[in-house]
């Protein structure tokens, strides 16, 4: 799923198009994938540094949806409405976030092979490159043993 935001919408949408053709990708109507995410608000925290029980405590308490801990990483999901309430409340009791947005979040993964994580990648990477492009969402899971180009 990709977010363009330009003041000429032609353009951008010929050059979205164009990456997706040279790329090996298809570019759907609008909207035709919007169905596979939800929005929502994710706070994502270094599990090594926070206690997990007094981030979920202080999280649920502020309107949080989900605490999850996987990989070293604990990620709060919240609405998007409840977002900036629960980023307050950690962020008043200390807690360093690695990252917190409000995105569009897949329903569900797709696990893919290295080759094709390398070439979902190399799309993203080109969309993002694009000026007209705000956001890339996907639902591609990658190996755990695969290592993005530099």
């Amino acid at each position: 799923m990709v977010e363009v935001l330009s003041d000429n919408k032609n353009r951008a949408a010929a050059d979205v198009k164009n990456i997706f053709a040279k790329n090996g990708g298809n570019l759907g109507t609008s909207g035709s994938v919007s169905r596979m995410f939800q929005r929502k608000g994710t706070i994502e925290l270094d599990a090594e540094k926070v206690n997990e029980d007094e981030v979920m405590e202080v999280a649920l308490e502020a309107g949080a949806d989900d605490i999850v801990n996987e990989d070293g990483i604990i990620t709060v999901t919240t609405t998007p409405d409840a977002f900036t309430g629960v980023a307050e409340a950690l962020q008043e009791k200390g807690y360093e976030t690695l990252s917190a947005d409000v995105g569009m979040v897949p329903d569900a993964y797709t696990p893919v092979d290295k080759d094709t994580a390398a070439k979902v990648q190399k799309l993203i990477d080109r969309l993002e490159d694009n000026d007209d492009v705000q956001n890339v969402y996907h639902t591609a899971e990658y190996p755990d043993d695969f290592e993005p180009e530099a």
